[in-house]
């Protein structure tokens, strides 16, 4: 933070987006919701704000190592702006809907560009530490956000919380015009084409062990996370009766337990590695999930969901530094943004399934399901992500740049 002033930069644009975010994010779920009673209608709403990545991820990650990075953050911030100053207009679900999926298509190029660039504002030692500052912002504006957002709108309406992200988007930009170094290396590689670089993104990903290991085990830990955000609504209001109030709080829940995770996380993988970092934290949801789908009220299920929290923030940031080590910069965007989307179609399908799932068997089933299946998934990601280990010969990120890049 005192020495990469970039990097310094990024951290405060993320911290000040994020807030509104998670304000944002609980008046979305409850508008909808109230508005229609109907969990169909929560999974179609989660589904359009990711689903776009899906598709920049097969169609225009290419963009993300072609085109300045900083202008692609700047333009996402002021199109999310714009989004959040229309919703206050909009007079139905349907409308929120379609908002919604316009601020996706500007995050789905927002994500994966911070986390290509952010290699070249730190050093390579300083990966980890820097991917958990970055998780840490974002995991504590959920926490605070999103216990006030779900008071904010018991007391107001959804319109404040959404007045409030637009103008976050607009400091968010501010900021990101002022970082003065490049976020991609001075000289990028010749364009193949279109389709020949969206080759060369696909055939990267499914050749190194570091992306196949975050495909593999992270597509069966979020599809089974999906059917934790779709019925967590349902089992607040619904099954613990604690109301708008009670999903706040497993949201801020979780919220602080990423932000515990993120903040240890970054120090954990620079001492054991890839594997055991990665297998312990998925591990650590399933266990969490389960124990809160058997809870008898909501104050016990927010304690046990702090715990898969903790584990989801370890994971997200492994991720990160499997893909920033393991992807050269010029094929870094792409790799993100295929990684992000076969991740978030996977998400999708788990929403898809977890709606009429939730109307039919109840919040309670769904996310007992998910439990196992995240169990599954840390076996996986364990046994993959010592591969990864093997393969640079080190247990210490420390000690050693990563995996080999990609070279012509």
């Amino acid at each position: 933070m005192r020495e990469a002033g970039g990097f310094r930069l990024l951290f405060f644009a993320t911290l000040a987006s994020s807030i509104g975010t998670w304000l944002a994010f609980i008046a979305l779920v409850v508008d909808v919701f109230d508005r229609t009673e109907n969990a169909s209608w929560v999974s179609a709403l989660l589904v359009v704000e990711f689903l776009p990545s899906v598709i920049v991820g097969f169609l225009a990650g290419r963009l993300l190592d072609v085109a300045s990075r900083r202008w692609i953050l700047v333009f996402a911030d002021l199109a999310r702006a714009a989004v959040f100053f229309a919703l206050p207009f909009a007079t139905s679900a349907l409308q929120i809907v379609a908002l919604a999926f316009v601020a996706g298509v500007a995050t789905s190029l927002f994500r994966p560009a911070v986390y290509a660039g952010l290699p070249n504002l730190v050093a390579d030692e300083d990966l980890p530490q820097a991917n958990g500052l970055l998780q840490s912002a974002d995991n504590f504006t959920w926490a605070v956000g999103a216990l006030v957002g779900g008071a904010l709108v018991a007391a107001t309406s959804p319109d404040v919380a959404y007045l409030v992200n637009a103008f976050s988007f607009l400091v968010s930009a501010l900021l990101i015009v002022r970082i003065r170094q490049s976020l991609e290396e001075p000289e990028r590689a010749p364009s193949r084409g279109h389709w020949g670089d969206l080759a060369d993104g696909f055939s990267f990903a499914l050749r190194s062990k570091s992306l196949l290991t975050i495909i593999v085990a992270w597509s069966i830990a979020i599809f089974a996370t999906a059917g934790v955000n779709v019925a967590e609504i349902v089992l607040a209001k619904n099954v613990f009766d604690a109301g708008d109030f009670g999903y706040g709080l497993l949201v801020a829940a979780g919220a602080v337990g990423l932000l515990l995770g993120s903040l240890f996380g970054g120090s954990w993988i620079e001492q054991r590695g890839m594997a055991v970092p990665y297998g312990v934290s998925i591990g650590l949801m399933a266990l969490g999930f389960g124990a809160a789908a058997a809870a008898p009220n909501v104050w016990v299920a927010a304690i046990v969901v702090v715990a898969a929290g903790a584990g989801n923030g370890v994971a997200v940031i492994t991720n990160a530094v499997l893909v920033q080590r393991g992807a050269p910069d010029r094929l870094r965007g792409r790799a993100f943004a295929v990684v992000m989307s076969l991740g978030y179609a996977f998400l999708g399908l788990g929403m898809i399934v977890a709606g009429p799932l939730t109307n039919e068997a109840g919040a309670r089933t769904v996310w007992a399901a998910a439990a196992g299946l995240l169990g599954i998934a840390a076996i996986v990601g364990f046994l993959l992500a010592r591969r990864v280990d093997a393969e640079t010969g080190r247990v210490s990120a420390r000690h050693a740049s990563g995996p080999e890049p990609l070279r012509d």
